[in-house]
């Protein structure tokens, strides 16, 4: 099984999100190895538990992965982990917090690389990225930070905080302006500054079952 990849485009600002299907050679082995995992509680602003990747999946994807950093992001010096785990999304969308119901970015900083690889049951939950209506930003970083900041706060004043559900498409503040499934065994790599959202079912059931469960790894990479 060899990765294929394919690169898009997305926004006004030209981002390019690599996807690239087939990303491992033995999904299901990863899998299997969640189903045993010790998974806790995630942070505050990841929605779900995490898990430690297996041991062999670093170095399953490194060569694929370097590829794509050196091709579709320049990346030409060392890239370290800052963190890659197992993680199953299960917050039932009336527990969200208010910036679990808005499109983020990873990090301000630049070099940052983002990962998310789906190993899911199906392809219907996967990642979408969202232009800011009032400044037109669809990338965050240190400079545009503050002016975003503010905008945003007073669209929550003037709109209203976002109801307790998942993100699913437009809003009176945000724009989607690109979706890719979830497709088993596929996965996405993109420039941590973009903003973007887990791209939720309305009506999924969350189990915390790997094997029921919205399971993917998510990475993130720091260029130097």
């Amino acid at each position: 099984m060899t990765p294929r990849v394919t690169v898009h485009h997305i926004g006004v600002e030209d981002e390019p999100v690599a996807v690239i299907e087939d990303f491992v050679p033995d999904p299901a082995g990863v899998r299997a190895a969640a189903m045993t995992a010790a998974f806790d509680t995630a942070g505050a602003h990841y929605p779900g538990i995490r898990a430690a990747v297996p041991p062999d999946y670093l170095p399953a994807i490194r060569p694929v992965l370097g590829k794509v950093f050196r091709e579709v992001f320049g990346v030409t010096e060392a890239v370290s982990v800052i963190d890659i785990r197992l993680s199953i999304v299960t917050a039932a969308p009336d527990s969200l917090a208010l910036e679990q119901r808005l499109p983020h970015v990873d990090a301000l900083e630049p070099g940052r690389l983002a990962l998310v690889h789906f190993l899911g049951a199906g392809d219907e939950d996967g990642t979408a990225f969202y232009r800011h209506r009032t400044t037109g930003f669809e990338t965050i970083d240190r400079s545009r930070s503050a002016v975003y900041f503010a905008a945003l706060n007073a669209d929550l004043h003037r709109h209203g905080p976002p109801p307790p559900r998942y993100l699913a498409g437009d809003t009176p503040i945000y724009e989607r302006i690109g979706q890719f499934a979830g497709c088993r065994n596929r996965a996405l790599v993109y420039r941590g500054r973009l903003l973007h959202c887990g791209q939720i079912t309305p009506d999924r059931v969350l189990s915390t079952d790997p094997g029921q469960g919205r399971l993917t790894v998510t990475g993130f990479f720091a260029a130097r």
